[in-house]
């Protein structure tokens, strides 16, 4: 982050740059704004940008909380009942320090909380009483955070939010089935978050996450579109934003069989949304399939860009599971290995920053941010942070 002083008028202002790769953001009179370079030097590595690891099952290892079927928000959960150990456990991960942490609300959602019973809610809880359990995530993640990192407000596929949940499997219901029916959700959704005061000041990224099908993916991208300036909104393109997808089992596919290049091109397209992605990505994956999906990555990228079907370099966002191979099971809401599992051949942070070594010299992406998804511990992000910067220094 750069402070900097100019003269207007004989007054002196104070304002902040920061620099993210191609992005910029400007903080000046309490107003943020980003302007983004489409340009890039071939010759250079893209900069590295580290992200935190597994919320969820990090206070399940280590803080010992338990989730299950009373617990639909999952660590959303801890803001109504136990906001302290939810400061705590991403303190965890902003004293590493990491560039970019996620608030704990990616399994919000109206239904989530409709469904979430306490004493003073036997009920559940209503649609206007969500608001300050949204803006206590925010809050939380301000608090917790490196003095330079930034914020990225965390939101889950329509599949987290149903009951067992299915964002590894895709497998939706039939009111939630169409492009129509997922954007109508997705919209309703983020006005429960376009009510939280100064949030386009307060965060830097919006991460829709481990989106497993083609058709939630083009959902997404129509909902951002542009609004007249008067009109406050977080969908109209002024708050970078990346999507990341899932691909479980043994294929490259997400799991409605869509391959690589469709997911790229759907994350991509101009047709669906003059509003670009400032990243695409991968999380909630195995990551021994890093490197075989960042190849796929980078090969349809430089393939839309050498058709002119690019005007900006998009950045990569890399999060795999912080497993060794352990399969999650949606019913139990366990992990177990699967049969015939072997060992790793090497560590989990020397396989992704392998990764990484690898979209860095595609030279096809702005920047490259990495963390970790479910069983990341912040033990994880601080080795895999050690060796990145390692590998800087060297470059």
């Amino acid at each position: 982050m750069y402070r900097m002083k100019m003269c207007m008028e004989a007054v002196e202002v104070e304002y902040n740059v920061t620099i993210y790769g191609s992005l910029i953001n400007i903080r000046f009179f309490g107003h943020r704004f980003q302007v983004q370079l489409s340009w890039m030097d071939t010759n250079s590595l893209a900069p590295v940008l580290i992200l935190d690891g597994g919320l969820g099952t990090s206070l399940e290892d280590k803080y010992g909380v338990k989730f299950d079927e009373t617990t639909p928000l999952w660590s959303s959960h801890l803001l109504i009942d136990n906001p302290e150990t939810l400061r705590a456990c991403q303190r965890d991960f902003g004293n590493i320090p990491v560039d970019i942490l996620l608030t704990a609300t990616y399994q919000v959602s109206v239904e989530a909380f409709a469904r979430t019973k306490t004493p003073d809610h036997p009920k559940g809880f209503d649609r206007y009483e969500i608001l300050p359990f949204l803006d206590l995530a925010i809050s939380i993640a301000e608090e917790t955070k490196a003095p330079k990192a930034q914020v990225a407000l965390s939101l889950g596929p329509y599949g987290a939010c149903m009951v067992p949940s299915q964002e590894y499997s895709g497998k939706y219901d039939a009111e939630h089935s169409s492009i129509d029916q997922l954007l109508a959700w997705h919209y309703d959704r983020f006005q429960l978050f376009d009510q939280i005061d100064h949030l386009g000041s307060r965060i830097s990224f919006i991460a829709l996450e481990t989106v497993p099908r083609l058709d939630e993916i083009k959902a997404i991208r129509k909902l951002f579109t542009r609004t007249p300036s008067n009109v406050s909104s977080i969908l109209n393109g002024d708050i970078a934003f990346w999507i990341s997808c899932v691909f479980p089992g043994e294929n490259y596919t997400l799991p409605d069989g869509s391959v690589v290049d469709q997911v790229v091109d759907a994350l991509l397209n101009t047709c669906y949304s003059d509003i670009v992605p400032w990243g695409i990505g991968i999380n909630c994956t195995k990551v021994t399939k890093l490197r075989g999906l960042v190849e796929l990555f980078g090969a349809a990228v430089t393939k839309m860009a050498s058709g002119g079907r690019l005007e900006t370099r998009p950045s990569l966002v890399l999060y795999p599971d912080g497993t060794n191979g352990e399969v999650y099971d949606t019913t139990t809401k366990t992990w177990h290995p699967p049969a015939g599992l072997q060992a790793p051949t090497s560590p989990w942070e020397h396989q992704l920053a392998d990764a990484v070594a690898l979209a860095r010299n595609q030279h096809c992406w702005r920047s490259i941010v990495v963390g970790g998804c479910c069983k990341a511990t912040h033990d994880d992000i601080s080795k895999l942070r050690a060796i990145v910067r390692n590998d800087d220094a060297y470059n």
